[in-house]
């Protein structure tokens, strides 16, 4: 299944912002080089030539490989924070909410697996400034579903010890879907989904009355 495909299903899709064509589609190619071959096997002219263009039509619109991650990184990572913002402020109790972020965010790195892969794994292939960016964007995920955590022990609905080690765990779990998930498994991005914000909310100790109150 192609990066194209897999995303074209609601909440996975990050890239229709990408004008123009060209662009997008040097994307979208550069997604699947990375995921499939790593970011530093890859040449520009791979990427190209999964686009169907030129190595020099490629620079048009990237000045550089580096610059095509980064931009990658920062559009997945800012959908990431959208998904789990929208989920974690919206109205209910901090139950609710914890279980529509770890679903929605499940979800996310499962349809969008080849995608996921990418923005979370290649960090370490960025240049001190674009890690650093991407870095703070990690910190803005981290601190909306910590915020959750915060509220939840603060009302009494989770017993958490370790609210920042307990953030953290949950984080990884959720991301490490996109290293695991196949499409041709038992499970669909929804069940797993509904699964881990399960767990999740066996981790933080929730009360099972809480999401009624």
């Amino acid at each position: 299944m192609s990066t194209a495909q897999e995303t074209a299903g609601g909440d996975a899709h990050p890239w229709a912002e990408v004008t123009p064509d060209a662009a997008r589609r040097l994307l979208v190619a550069a997604v699947e080089a990375f995921a499939e071959r790593g970011y530093h096997a890859t040449t520009t002219r791979d990427i190209a030539g999964r686009a169907g263009m030129s190595p020099a039509a490629l620079y048009i619109h990237y000045k550089t490989k580096e610059e095509l991650l980064h931009r990658i990184s920062r559009i997945g990572h800012e959908k990431a924070l959208e998904i789990l913002r929208t989920a974690a402020r919206r109205e209910g109790s901090a139950t609710e909410r914890l279980a529509d972020a770890v679903s929605s965010f499940v979800r996310w790195h499962a349809r969008g697996r080849t995608t996921a892969r990418v923005v979370q794994y290649e960090l370490d292939s960025l240049g001190p400034d674009a890690r650093a960016e991407i870095l703070a964007l990690r910190r803005l995920v981290d601190a909306e579903v910590r915020a959750v955590v915060e509220e939840g022990v603060a009302a009494g609905e989770f017993d958490v010890p370790d609210v920042r080690g307990t953030t953290l765990a949950v984080l990884s779990l959720c991301i490490d879907v996109a290293r695991w998930f196949n499409v041709e498994g038992p499970r669909t991005p929804e069940e797993v989904g509904a699964l881990y914000a399960d767990l999740v909310l066996r981790m933080v100790g929730a009360r099972p009355d809480a999401a009624r109150e």
